[in-house]
């Protein structure tokens, strides 16, 4: 597989912007890096002026899209022009070998997407454990995660209409739809994540809140309900609060 065909899309607004901060902005060059030689693009959703001006620095496209993960990352596949994409959220960075691992993988004609194992590196317990679970749940299932690192035949992710534009389980649902089209690969090369969100909201209270949602999506609870539960306000308000 050429080079030219593989392209990293990163999803950003107000929270993912707070990765391009002064602290963390190496670590976000690192995961962009990782990718290095590959064509990205960046898509931002109300992000501050900041994060624009940070990625143009680092020399990326950039495209702007309303708020809201699922249409981000649409806006990013349809500006990037690989025919296999990676969705690699800004705080996550991809092991050494990552662009190798799914060369790999989508050599294999069988496999439309994939994902990698999450790890949060140097993280004490129960941060280990929330990987390893998480990991094994998605290998069991052929479930995959945005903090997993999705990868996706350009031609899979256009037979199933792209991420769905719901505000919450956009991916899970992906997921389900592109298991139709054939083998998810559930790599065993390993994403460094964040535990940003588990460490602001208590680990086991988000564990818990995750579990649930997933078991309420599974039953047909509507994603704006789940959305309401999970940030405790409402979806629609992302179009007047690009933060939400």
């Amino acid at each position: 597989m050429a080079d030219r065909t593989r392209s990293c899309a990163l999803p950003g607004r107000r929270p993912g912007c707070r990765t391009f901060s002064r602290p963390r902005r190496p670590r976000c060059g690192r995961a962009s890096r990782a990718a290095a030689g590959r064509p990205r693009a960046r898509s931002t959703g109300g992000a501050p002026p900041a994060c624009p001006r940070l990625v143009r620095q680092a020399g990326h496209p950039l495209c702007e899209s309303p708020p809201g993960r699922a249409r981000q990352m649409n806006t990013g596949a349809r500006r990037a022009a690989g025919d296999v994409l990676l969705f690699l959220h800004a705080d996550t960075r991809l092991p050494p070998d990552g662009v190798e691992a799914v060369r790999a993988a989508m050599r294999d004609p069988a496999v439309v997407a994939g994902r990698f194992d999450l790890v949060y590196e140097n993280a004490p317990w129960p941060y280990p454990w929330i990987a390893w679970s998480g990991n094994l749940r998605s290998r069991l299932t052929g479930i995959c995660t945005g903090d997993q690192t999705i990868f996706v035949r350009r031609a899979a992710l256009e037979a199933v209409g792209g991420y769905p534009e719901i505000p919450l389980m956009e991916d899970v649902e992906l997921s389900r739809r592109l298991k139709r089209l054939g083998r998810v690969a559930c790599l065993r090369a390993r994403a460094v994540g964040s535990t940003r969100k588990y460490r602001q909201e208590g680990a086991w209270r988000t564990v818990a809140l995750m579990a649930l949602l997933r078991a309420l999506y599974a039953l047909g609870v509507r994603p704006e309900r789940l959305h309401r539960l999970y940030y405790r306000r409402d979806p629609r308000k992302q179009l007047r609060s690009p933060g939400a």
